[in-house]
């Protein structure tokens, strides 16, 4: 038989139980700074929600508050890499303290607009788009009379409306194709990676490379691999005869693989192919050889998370340092 589910507990039940009134309740629960309520009481009320396992209402805080502490970040990417993985969790331990909650949407959209229409529904306080195209003026628009107070994008241009972070995915690939071709390599080869979400990266990096062939004498090609040693294994074995004579491999961790692939195929990195990656990951200095990578430098997550306070508190906030791309020469090219 199935069973009918129990009423949820409300702030009344936890009010009778304490014997006090819904306001103490929800002034404790709050922790609203503006009513002081004795530590006896709020013991008391403290008590009462633990007994009958009361949580609060999200949205109805919201309405009352006048806004969410909703953090939303797009992320219809299926891999994002440690380097990104890892600066959301600084994220996430950074907005909580402010008291905010970060909210990872994974939804799939045909347009930006489609997509800040599902992310308004949320009714989120603030959106932080890392990819800067899924935040297009218009979506902006859309978000903003739903009622998101702050609206970030890492972005190569500036976004209306949107306090933009200056990031060009481009300029990675720039300096991968000007190392190699420094040091005399013409055949490059940009792997672009097949998980879903991730060409929003990849294709900008491989037109910074492809702006360096068309003012030297290099070629770009560029070849599709998954994240998986057989995949990267393919690849070398598709080089047997007649391999490029460098790659820039998307980011470290593709290079990791694509590394001990093309050692198992007998293809000499970097006598005959030079590898660059991406990211500067700690794993990079531990490849044999040592790879060759571009460094990301990022404003922190302690920043980014004091700018979207600030939004969300005063609607205006001071810039963000721009993400400064940088060469880090090692072994592999």
């Amino acid at each position: 038989m199935a069973r009918t589910p129990a009423a949820a507990v409300t702030s009344a039940d936890v009010a009778r139980l304490a014997g006090v009134s819904r306001a103490t309740v929800s002034f404790v629960l709050n922790n609203t700074q503006t009513h002081r309520v004795s530590e006896a009481t709020r013991a008391k009320v403290l008590a009462a929600a633990d007994t009958l396992g009361y949580v609060p209402h999200a949205a109805a805080r919201s309405l009352r508050a006048g806004r969410t502490n909703l953090v939303l970040i797009p992320a219809a990417v299926s891999a994002m890499g440690r380097l990104v993985s890892g600066w959301i969790d600084d994220l996430h331990t950074e907005l909580e303290r402010y008291g905010y909650t970060t909210v990872l949407h994974a939804g799939r959209y045909a347009d930006p607009v489609t997509a800040a229409r599902a992310w308004a529904e949320l009714r989120p306080g603030a959106v932080l788009a890392l990819d800067g195209a899924s935040l297009t003026e218009a979506a902006a628009d859309v978000l903003r009379r739903a009622g998101v107070r702050a609206l970030m994008a890492f972005a190569p241009e500036p976004v209306g409306g949107v306090v933009t972070v200056p990031f060009d995915d481009r300029r990675a690939g720039v300096l991968a194709a000007e190392h190699l071709v420094a040091q005399g390599r013409r055949r490059l080869a940009v792997v672009m990676p097949r998980e879903r979400g991730l060409s929003a990266f990849a294709a900008p990096r491989l037109a910074g490379a492809r702006s360096v062939a068309a003012r030297t004498a290099a070629a770009v090609t560029p070849v599709e691999m998954e994240y998986t040693y057989a995949s990267a294994a393919r690849l070398a074995d598709s080089w047997a005869q007649n391999p490029p004579d460098g790659v820039f491999a998307y980011n470290d961790e593709y290079a990791a693989l694509l590394l001990r692939a093309l050692q198992d195929a007998g293809i000499d990195v970097p006598g005959t192919l030079a590898v660059v990656g991406c990211d500067d990951l700690v794993t990079a200095i531990l490849q044999r050889p040592a790879l060759t990578t571009v460094r990301l430098d990022t404003p922190s997550a302690a920043q980014v998370a004091a700018t979207l306070h600030d939004l969300l508190e005063h609607g205006t906030a001071e810039p963000l340092p721009a993400v400064d791309p940088v060469l880090v020469r090692r072994d592999s090219a």
